[in-house]
């Protein structure tokens, strides 16, 4: 079975692909909701306290979003945007599942 798919995510054979922007150095964790950017791209915008070095700041988000989404951190990664603001992370598992716990956070 497929998830239907919202703007910010995807499902695919394997899970998940969720789109972010990511704000590190903030003053707190936090996920902010989904904004819609002036491309036509949308995005969940996280924000992280840690810094963007040695990565850090790619840490807490996954962090962050494998406490919001209830599953391990194991089952992230970032598929694309490793050193930039705009982030791609891979989330495995059931697509149809996680995309009901994902349409959560937006």
């Amino acid at each position: 079975m497929s998830a239907p798919a919202s703007d910010w995510f995807r499902a695919g054979a394997s899970g998940l692909r969720l789109h972010l922007r990511v704000t590190p150095n903030a003053g707190r964790d936090a996920i902010e909701g989904v904004e819609r950017r002036d491309d036509g791209l949308a995005v969940l915008r996280v924000r992280v306290a840690a810094v963007p070095d040695r990565g850090k700041a790619n840490a807490a988000v996954i962090a962050l979003l494998a406490r919001a989404l209830g599953v391990p951190r194991s089952s992230l990664s970032i598929a694309s945007g490793e050193t930039g603001r705009l982030k791609t992370l891979a989330l495995s598992g059931d697509a149809a599942e996680l995309a009901i716990r994902a349409r959560k956070l937006g």
